[in-house]
């Protein structure tokens, strides 16, 4: 996503732009599909807030605890929920449209840099750019050829999504804990509800499958328990990502810009992956364009301006974030954090507006 807003950012500003996408559009990620309404400013400027989809305007946030018991409080900024195949496929055609290159079905196995210039290699081609952006997400193998640090720590966590009908209210987010873990729930488009879990890989191994871990643990919560036992299933079988990884990693690395996931994932449980992944988009397309228009302004500066800002923006979230995490997954824990909701509101208030960002 932040690779296509990117791109269009550029394509508006005279840039040429190709986009390479290992698969074809539209197809599902796993992603809590809420956006924070920090975003929703730029996307209307550049025409791309995806009002035609009617999503789901969410203004309340329910917490339960591993047993059931359960809390809501008012969202300060709210958000809006759409699935990422309907609005990535979205700003795909609007990209496409104005001009911007795909190739869909490519891979990248290799980027060098020599000369002030990226050789971008392909199975069956190489590609020659003044600009590479890494927008591939939580994790690639070309994380693994550009020798970053967070790829060679193993990452226990399992992320598990599935779209659901049920009767969930429109306005609401809801997070569930269970033990090992906690499970989003929140309206998309057309009616849906995302569901989109975060475990321990050795909770499955334990059990042998996801069906008999999710019988086995999430349905010790009760709430839990009802929706995945009352509720229609749309997928035949759900979207799993495999070595989620909160480390920290590098804006910048090897000269490529990094933006989204690809250059830091906040903790789910903050709901603000999609909102960041937006606001990077931004940053590093405003930067872009200075730098080619603008022949003092060096690429040097470009790395170290867009490094300095993305810090300055993204850092203490995503901090916060994982100190927030901990406040989930276990019993006595997502005890704990219910009561801060309880009986400590204006804290609470204070930690959920800690991992949004500022409107734009």
């Amino acid at each position: 996503m932040a690779g296509l807003i990117t791109s269009i950012k550029l394509i508006q500003a005279g840039l040429p732009c190709t986009v390479i996408e290992k698969k074809s559009y539209p197809f599902n990620r796993v992603c809590g599909e809420y956006i924070s309404n920090e975003v929703v400013p730029f996307l209307r400027s550049l025409n791309i807030y995806p009002e035609e989809f009617g999503p789901a305007q969410i203004k309340r946030f329910q917490l339960s605890t591993v047993k059931g018991n359960y809390s809501i409080l008012p969202l300060d900024l709210g958000g809006f929920g759409i699935s990422r195949y309907t609005f990535d496929h979205f700003l795909f055609k609007k990209a496409s449209g104005m001009g911007v290159e795909f190739m869909l079905n490519k891979e990248v196995d290799r980027i060098d840099f020599r000369n002030e210039k990226f050789d971008v290699k392909l199975r069956d081609s190489i590609l020659e750019a003044d600009i590479v952006i890494g927008s591939f997400g939580k994790r690639s193998k070309l994380d693994v050829q550009l020798g970053r640090s967070f790829i060679r720590k193993r990452s226990p966590y399992v992320g598990v999504k599935y779209h659901i009908k049920r009767d969930h209210p429109p306005d609401l987010i809801a997070l569930h804990n269970f033990n090992g873990g906690y499970c989003g729930i929140s309206n998309i488009e057309d009616g849906k509800t995302n569901l989109c879990y975060l475990t321990h890989r050795d909770a499955i191994r334990r059990y042998g499958s996801i069906e008999i871990m999710e019988k086995e643990v999430l349905f010790k919560n009760p709430l839990l328990k009802s929706i995945l036992t009352e509720s229609e299933f749309l997928f035949e079988r759900p979207e799993v990502i495999n070595e989620i990884s909160f480390e920290t990693k590098s804006p910048v690395e090897d000269h490529v810009i990094m933006a989204g996931d690809a250059a830091g994932m906040i903790t789910p449980l903050c709901g603000n992956g999609m909102a960041m992944a937006i606001r990077s988009a931004k940053l590093v397309s405003d930067l872009i364009v200075k730098f080619s228009q603008d022949r003092n302004f060096t690429r040097d500066q470009l790395e170290k301006q867009y490094t300095a800002a993305w810090k300055k923006l993204f850092a203490t979230r995503l901090w916060r974030g994982r100190q927030v995490q901990r406040l989930f997954g276990s019993e006595r824990a997502s005890n704990l954090a219910l009561n801060l909701v309880i009986h400590s509101k204006p804290i609470a208030n204070v930690i959920i507006r800690g991992t949004h960002g500022d409107v734009f």
